[in-house]
């Protein structure tokens, strides 16, 4: 199947309120603008410095997802453009994208990125930690961020029952980060699911997933 025919099939099984975020890391240009060609406006890479060459040579009403681990470092390469960064698992790499967001005049949305799954491997917050960074008063201080929700990733395995525990976690961490409103914190997404859970993810309270393998096929990492 087409790219295209891949995009339009997951896009009319969503429900209306799902945004869907096409993973696009590893893949050329040429098939992010099939993508593109049939309405697709986001885009989610999990390198940085693959995201800015993308970002350089593709149309500019396009929404960029960071959707990978983000090291501080780095955070500078995407501040003048990224929409959305899903993964923000410390306090201090959200100083880091306040400081650059600052240097474009900007506020940059993000998620803080929630530990569910029991794998070693997955990176996160615990729900405490998380509470914690929203409560206090450093947090209160960084202008050009804004928290607008939780983000999470399911342990990789066949089994269903483990898959939904973790995603139902995540949803009720979500509700208890909620009612904590600032000026810079307004919880209203929650980014679960892959081209494997996604259906389940959204029973279980996403309101965002990620889909890749689904729409562009098997990737090729030697790229």
């Amino acid at each position: 199947m087409s790219i295209q025919k891949n995009l339009n099939t997951i896009k009319q099984s969503l429900p209306k309120n799902i945004t869907l975020v096409a993973v696009s890391k590893t893949k050329p240009i040429s098939d992010l603008m099939k993508a593109y060609n049939v309405g697709q406006r986001i885009f989610g890479e999990n390198k940085i410095q693959e995201m800015a060459e993308k970002h350089e040579e593709m149309p500019k009403d396009i929404e960029w997802h960071m959707i990978g681990h983000v090291q501080s470092n780095k955070v500078k390469y995407m501040a003048e453009f990224v929409s959305l960064i899903h993964g923000v698992e410390s306090f201090k790499l959200l100083k880091e994208i306040n400081k650059q967001a600052l240097k474009h005049n900007r506020i940059i949305d993000c998620l803080l990125q929630i530990k569910i799954a029991e794998e070693d491997s997955k990176f996160g917050m615990s729900s405490k930690e998380a509470q914690d960074i929203l409560q206090s008063q450093d947090f209160s201080e960084l202008k050009n961020i804004k928290i607008i929700g939780a983000m999470g990733m399911a342990s990789y395995t066949d089994n269903t029952n483990q898959i939904e525990k973790e995603f139902k976690l995540l949803e009720t961490t979500f509700k208890d980060l909620k009612v904590i409103e600032k000026e810079n914190c307004k919880l209203e997404t929650i980014s679960m699911g892959m081209s494997g859970d996604y259906q389940l993810a959204i029973a279980c309270g996403s309101t965002m997933v990620r889909v890749g393998s689904s729409i562009f096929g098997s990737r090729n990492y030697n790229n």
